[in-house]
Formats: C-alpha cells, sequence, structure tokens
C-alpha cells in the first residue's frame, strides 16, 4: 500500500512539474536573424494552481551550421541573458504569464542553423522541489 502511495504522490507531483514549464513563444521557430542585430524573446510560462517560485532564466544562443545542436543542458553557446525571470499576464493579450527578453544576437554568428534556448530552473510544490528545464528553437543566420 505504501508503495502504490509513493507511485500516486510521485505522478502527481510530475504532473505538477510538467504545468510549470515554458514555451519559447516568439520568435519562431524558424526565423531568419542577422548577426548583431536585436530580437525580443517571449518567454512564456503557462498559467497553473500548483504554487511555484521562479529563481532564475538563462537564454542562450549556439551555432549548430549544418549539423545538429546539442541539447541546451549540455552546451549553451553565447548566453545572452542570466538573470531573474518574473512572467506577468497582460492586459488586453490573449497569451499565457509572460516575460519579453530584448537580446543581441552575437555579431560572431555565422550563416546557417543557430538554436536558441532558454534554460529555466524553478521551485515547484509546498515541498518545494527544485525543478529545472530547457527548450529551444532553431534561427536561421542570414
Amino acid at each position: 500500500m505504501k508503495f502504490i502511495s509513493s507511485l500516486v504522490l510521485s505522478c502527481m507531483l510530475a504532473v505538477g512539474a510538467l504545468g510549470q514549464g515554458i514555451e519559447i513563444g516568439a520568435p519562431l521557430n524558424g526565423t531568419t536573424v542577422k548577426p548583431g542585430s536585436n530580437i525580443i524573446v517571449e518567454v512564456d510560462r503557462p498559467d497553473t494552481l500548483t504554487g511555484s517560485t521562479e529563481l532564475s532564466l538563462v537564454i542562450g544562443f549556439l551555432n549548430c551550421f549544418d549539423g545538429p545542436c546539442p541539447s541546451p543542458l549540455d552546451r549553451i553557446g553565447d548566453i545572452l541573458y542570466n538573470g531573474s525571470y518574473n512572467p506577468q499576464f497582460h492586459t488586453g493579450v490573449q497569451r499565457p504569464p509572460h516575460q519579453n527578453f530584448t537580446v543581441r544576437v552575437p555579431k560572431t554568428a555565422s550563416g546557417g542553423n543557430a538554436q536558441l534556448s532558454a534554460i529555466h530552473f524553478s521551485l515547484v510544490g509546498a515541498g518545494p522541489f527544485p525543478f529545472l528545464q530547457s527548450q529551444n528553437i532553431t534561427l536561421v543566420v542570414e
């Protein structure tokens, strides 16, 4: 019986953690960017009933050229932002809570595919427990 209770609790914590996840709302996957240009990165965090404490966010840029990019948890590349994350609802906008960051594409970025990643760290639940997640999209560098 204790095993079943532990299993149910573990599943509930996993489902709660998934609800705390982030998404890159902008730019869209496949967007073309130029070296040295500014882009707005929108990081969404869907609303949830599970409590959480946002700790930090890192936005990274990694040239992948014509090969596949490694996981952002293995290699971030150039760090474009490293700091606090405080997603908010915005009046008149039908989007989940989010925060926008203006970042500069590295001047050293070269043509081909690049990975824009967001690495998110928070504390989830009443316990709380640490939650680390990454999301990424592909950008095309002109």
